[in-house]
């Protein structure tokens, strides 16, 4: 008797709530097919695969069509309608390649700390026997380097080519994970203002860390923070980065590497991101390291 009262006691609760909640508003048609446009769409796909492939099997005997024309034909249809990969799908590939880099002013072997500033910043790997690309600035000066990969293994790096003109540093890591994997490297040849980038990184020492935006410009110019250098043949875009971004790899949104972000513009003496950054184009990038992958 216990249990049924207070199962009556909490029904009537529900039919109270129920009689006192507003009523919810009418979902158009309209409006429901704007929230489920991505299903339908890749279902519409998979229906039309579908039914050109019973469209050919009928017509097989008549055509000479194969059954493996007919299976040919529909893999085809259904790749066509795969939804776009998304920053997501991005940073999920490019992860595993990307390591977080800090530069310490005091020497592996040093008794006392001499209380320097460790630098810090991202670097991504760009052969799988630990060489690592990332900016001049984030480990010039330092005694030690010191990279964290993807699965927080720790290795001391060895600084080992340098390219000034574009703020680029190769390192090597002396001790790697089993599993490291390459970045994919992509040429920037056809790359147009408006197309989806991706900056995965360690702002302030924080991640890995994503953000995405656009391809703002190309061929641009950029002054170091120091004033001593003159960057060229840049590409600028929109994604958020801060510092501790740099060195980090700016991608396709297919996770393909096509530059490594070098600086963000800033006329005020803060270092806050206000949506101008730059990186250096993978070409150059590649040729510190000797690679000609295009």
């Amino acid at each position: 008797m216990k249990k049924a009262a207070v199962y009556s006691r909490s029904s009537r609760a529900r039919t109270a709530i129920a009689a006192t909640a507003p009523a919810r508003p009418r979902v158009t048609f309209a409006e429901w097919r704007k929230r489920h446009a991505r299903g339908l769409k890749l279902w519409g796909g998979v229906a039309a695969a579908l039914l050109l492939g019973a469209f050919l099997w009928m017509l097989a005997p008549a055509k000479g069509v194969t059954p493996a024309d007919v299976e040919y034909a529909v893999q085809k249809a259904l790749e066509a309608q795969q939804p776009p990969p998304t920053a997501a799908d991005a940073y999920d590939s490019i992860l595993p390649s990307v390591v977080h880099v800090r530069g310490s002013p005091d020497a592996p072997d040093a008794d006392v700390a001499s209380g320097g500033e460790t630098q810090t910043g991202t670097g991504v790997v760009i052969v799988d026997t630990g060489v690592i690309l990332t900016n001049l600035h984030v480990v010039h000066g330092a005694k030690r380097i010191q990279v964290v990969f993807h699965d927080g293994l720790e290795s001391d790096a060895v600084l080992i080519s340098v390219q000034p003109e574009n703020d680029l540093a190769v390192l090597q890591a002396k001790i790697i994970p089993d599993d490291l994997y390459a970045a994919t490297l992509r040429s920037t040849a056809g790359l147009r203002p408006g197309e989806p980038v991706i900056a995965v990184g360690f702002p302030f020492g924080i991640g890995p860390s994503v953000s995405a935006g656009v391809i703002s410009g190309l061929g641009r110019e950029y002054q170091t923070a120091d004033g001593k250098r003159v960057l060229t043949n840049l590409i600028q875009f929109d994604a958020a980065v801060n510092p501790g971004n740099s060195g980090g790899p700016l991608i396709t949104p297919e996770g393909e590497v096509i530059g490594i972000v070098t600086g963000l513009l800033n006329p005020t003496e803060h270092r806050v991101f206000i949506g101008i950054g730059f990186a250096v184009p993978i070409e150059n990038a590649a040729g510190a390291v000797g690679l000609s992958p295009f």
